[in-house]
Protein backbone atom coordinates (compact mmCIF):
# COMPACT_ATOMS: atom_id res chain seq x y z
CA UNK A 1 0.00 0.00 0.00
CA UNK A 2 0.99 3.56 -0.83
CA UNK A 3 1.94 5.45 2.24
CA UNK A 4 -1.18 7.53 3.40
CA UNK A 5 -0.04 10.56 4.75
CA UNK A 6 -3.33 12.03 5.48
CA UNK A 7 -5.00 9.55 7.19
CA UNK A 8 -4.22 9.31 11.04
CA UNK A 9 -5.76 7.22 14.09
CA UNK A 10 -5.98 8.02 17.53
CA UNK A 11 -7.52 6.35 20.31
CA UNK A 12 -8.20 9.99 21.47
CA UNK A 13 -9.96 11.21 18.41
CA UNK A 14 -13.55 9.90 17.35
CA UNK A 15 -12.38 6.56 19.32
CA UNK A 16 -9.61 5.82 17.39
CA UNK A 17 -11.43 5.49 13.75
CA UNK A 18 -9.32 6.47 10.87
CA UNK A 19 -9.89 10.39 10.38
CA UNK A 20 -8.68 12.84 7.77
CA UNK A 21 -5.12 14.57 9.19
CA UNK A 22 -6.08 14.50 12.64
CA UNK A 23 -9.64 16.45 12.59
CA UNK A 24 -13.01 14.86 13.46
CA UNK A 25 -13.92 13.85 10.28
CA UNK A 26 -13.46 9.88 9.73
CA UNK A 27 -12.74 8.57 6.52
CA UNK A 28 -16.12 6.72 6.54
CA UNK A 29 -17.95 9.96 6.17
CA UNK A 30 -16.44 11.12 3.47
CA UNK A 31 -16.77 7.76 1.57
CA UNK A 32 -20.25 7.75 2.48
CA UNK A 33 -20.94 11.14 1.42
CA UNK A 34 -19.38 9.88 -1.80
CA UNK A 35 -21.29 6.83 -1.66
CA UNK A 36 -24.70 8.56 -1.04
CA UNK A 37 -24.50 10.73 -3.96
CA UNK A 38 -22.66 13.69 -2.99
CA UNK A 39 -20.07 15.22 -5.10
CA UNK A 40 -16.41 16.24 -3.47
CA UNK A 41 -17.47 20.05 -4.88
CA UNK A 42 -20.45 19.28 -2.15
CA UNK A 43 -18.47 17.55 0.49
CA UNK A 44 -15.73 20.29 0.05
CA UNK A 45 -18.29 22.96 0.78
CA UNK A 46 -19.88 21.38 3.87
CA UNK A 47 -16.47 20.93 5.03
CA UNK A 48 -13.96 23.56 4.24
CA UNK A 49 -11.24 23.04 6.05
CA UNK A 50 -11.15 19.59 3.76
CA UNK A 51 -9.21 19.61 0.37
CA UNK A 52 -9.67 17.44 -2.68
CA UNK A 53 -6.20 15.12 -2.08
CA UNK A 54 -8.12 14.35 1.63
CA UNK A 55 -11.12 12.84 -0.62
CA UNK A 56 -8.73 11.04 -2.75
CA UNK A 57 -6.92 9.45 0.13
CA UNK A 58 -10.32 8.65 1.81
CA UNK A 59 -10.80 6.42 -0.68
CA UNK A 60 -7.63 5.07 -1.21
CA UNK A 61 -7.80 3.81 2.54
CA UNK A 62 -11.37 2.40 1.94
CA UNK A 63 -10.22 0.35 -0.84
CA UNK A 64 -7.22 -0.90 0.95
CA UNK A 65 -9.02 -1.87 3.67
CA UNK A 66 -11.67 -3.59 1.59
CA UNK A 67 -8.92 -5.87 -0.01
CA UNK A 68 -7.32 -6.52 3.07
CA UNK A 69 -8.27 -10.81 4.26
CA UNK A 70 -8.47 -11.87 7.79
CA UNK A 71 -7.28 -15.28 7.99
CA UNK A 72 -8.15 -17.09 10.66
CA UNK A 73 -5.51 -18.33 14.06
CA UNK A 74 -5.30 -22.14 14.13
CA UNK A 75 -6.10 -22.68 17.82
CA UNK A 76 -4.62 -25.65 18.96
Amino acid sequence: MQNLTRITRNPEVMGGKPCIRGMRVTVGTVVGLLASGHSQSDILKAYPYLEEADIYESLAYAAWRAEEIEVPLETA
